[in-house]
């Protein structure tokens, strides 16, 4: 039987992640596919809406096997620290296989580059391009002399880059993506995540797109705003939290009271140096508190089961004997990574209306029966 991989958000779940899955299933019938899954702030800086308990159950609809927790101290992160813990949680669970979807679909190309990035001379390349005040996508392509913008291919090098410099026995694969991240009108049957939340936003009906818009949530941009101005007024020193480097935090409490709204704020301090993405990944990490000294290394305390149907139980029971980190349904408040993911549910919670906290306190993976 493959074991197979694989790492998404699901913001929303849609007819082009139900295409990945249904392909993986085609190519390999005889296989387990785990899902690693984050919850409720994710990698480029977007509040979920959907929750992690909705997107488990979704994911169990849609045939996955096993749902495992991608924890918001890692899954907020930037590309490399996204990509390489997910990678880390798949080999503890005895992945073969894992499979992305990517713009390029070039396997041996996304594998040269990852190799080049993995050299000494390219990471003192990227820190003198870095120096000229140009952002890391820009850093990275006059780094390597290769031109690779679309953000399922940049995320493609970052897994298969965590496999070489672990030496994973994991093998990677892609599967052509068949529309553009960057694409907000298409009106085609399958188009990205933020397509679909754009449309949401300009209250068109997205039924075509994704069966689950029943299950989506609203986001209060006027309290996530006003929460994170609170945050960014009284925190005496804002450079203790993760991403806030290089004296943006004198900018921030210098502009924070001339934005009306977070769009107004970004806009304040992005500067060439700094990508939308990660302005909005660092004012996250500030509303949750994420400190550099809690994130210096990717430690895994434990992987936390969301759910599983008949046969993801049988295989956590086959590998819960011999797996070298806690493989729990319940977690502990004590863990440093729990705690995180207990201020996010909070948050949210605030954001949304809804009841997570409850959620994740109470510690149940859903079960699906076959």
């Amino acid at each position: 039987m493959d074991i197979i991989g694989i790492i998404c958000e699901y913001n929303p779940f849609h007819n082009g992640h139900a295409y990945h899955i249904k392909k993986i299933k085609e190519i390999y019938p005889n296989s387990l596919i785990i899902l690693v899954l984050n919850g409720y702030f994710l990698q480029r800086g977007e509040v979920s809406i959907l929750t992690k308990e909705d997107k488990t159950r979704i994911a169990l609809d849609n045939n996955i096997d096993l749902i495992v927790e991608h924890p918001f101290r890692y899954s907020s992160n930037s590309a490399d620290i996204f990509a390489e813990s997910a990678i880390k949680i798949l080999n503890y669970l005895g992945c073969q296989k894992i499979i992305f979807g990517s713009e390029s679909n070039d396997i041996n190309l996304i594998t040269k580059i990852a190799n080049i990035q993995l050299k000494n001379d390219f990471k003192v390349k990227i820190k003198e391009n870095l120096k000229t005040g140009i952002n890391y996508p820009t850093a990275l392509n006059k780094s390597i002399g290769i031109k690779i913008s679309n953000p399922n291919d940049l995320l493609a090098i970052s897994y298969v880059k965590a496999i070489i410099k672990n030496k994973f026995n994991i093998t990677p694969f892609t599967i052509k993506r068949t529309n553009n991240y960057h694409d907000t009108s298409s009106m085609n049957k399958i188009i990205s995540a933020s397509n679909i939340r754009n449309k949401i936003k300009n209250n068109i009906k997205v039924a075509k797109y994704t069966k689950y818009n029943f299950y989506f949530k609203n986001i209060d941009e006027t309290l996530l705003f006003n929460l994170i101005k609170y945050k960014i007024i009284t925190e005496p020193n804002l450079n203790e939290y993760l991403t806030v480097d290089e004296g943006i935090e004198y900018r921030l409490k210098k502009v924070i009271n001339n934005a009306n709204n977070l769009e107004d704020l970004i806009k304040l301090i992005k500067t060439k140096r700094y990508t939308y993405n990660r302005i909005r990944r660092m004012l996250f990490h500030i509303l949750i508190g994420l400190k550099k000294e809690n994130n210096s290394i990717i430690n895994l305390e434990y992987i936390k089961l969301l759910g599983f149907n008949e046969k993801g139980l049988k295989y956590i029971n086959k590998i819960k004997k011999t797996i070298d980190i806690p493989l729990s349904r319940k977690i502990s408040k004590d863990y440093i990574t729990q705690q995180y993911e207990l201020k996010a549910s909070l948050i949210y919670d605030l954001l949304t209306n809804q009841k997570t906290y409850t959620y994740e306190i109470s510690n149940k993976p859903i079960i699906k029966k076959i």
